[in-house]
């Protein structure tokens, strides 16, 4: 059950952190206020799906490689933090923070420099887990 549920969660994060950001940039640079605000708004709501497909890979993926030494389970294993890191203490606060100046109407300085930290930070997190995805593919590959 495991092996099912770990790499179906990994997909739903990927893809849901990919929606994301592509809905941003899209907003950003193709529409105007009003579909901006809308995106904001709606990001955050995406972490009642996003939070608990993280938590279901990262609990899965350490029960699988608990023990595991193997060079490409190693190498996952040292980016979660990373992943974790990123998305505890950069994307999650930014995606409050520009949802409640969205929502405010203030599309100043700050927000917009959020954003590109929002932007780059989103980017290194699909880099990383798209990198582990590769990787678990691989390992499951040479089963």
């Amino acid at each position: 059950m495991i092996r099912t549920i770990h790499p179906i969660a990994g997909a739903i994060a990927l893809l849901m952190i990919l929606l994301f950001w592509l809905s941003t940039a899209i907003s950003e640079l193709f529409t105007g206020p009003a579909t901006v605000t809308m995106v904001k708004t709606l990001i955050p709501w995406g972490f009642i799906i996003l939070i608990p497909a993280l938590m279901a890979v990262g609990g899965t993926g350490f029960r699988l490689g608990a023990r595991a030494r193997a060079p490409l389970i190693v190498t996952k294993k040292r980016r979660m933090p990373f992943i974790a890191a990123n998305g505890i203490l950069i994307l999650i606060p930014a995606a409050l923070y520009l949802a409640a100046k969205a929502q405010a109407g203030a599309f100043d300085t700050g927000f917009y420099a959020v954003q590109v930290v929002e932007l780059i930070a989103g980017a290194v997190n699909i880099t990383l887990l798209g990198l582990n995805m590769r990787d678990g593919l691989r390992l499951s590959r040479s089963r």
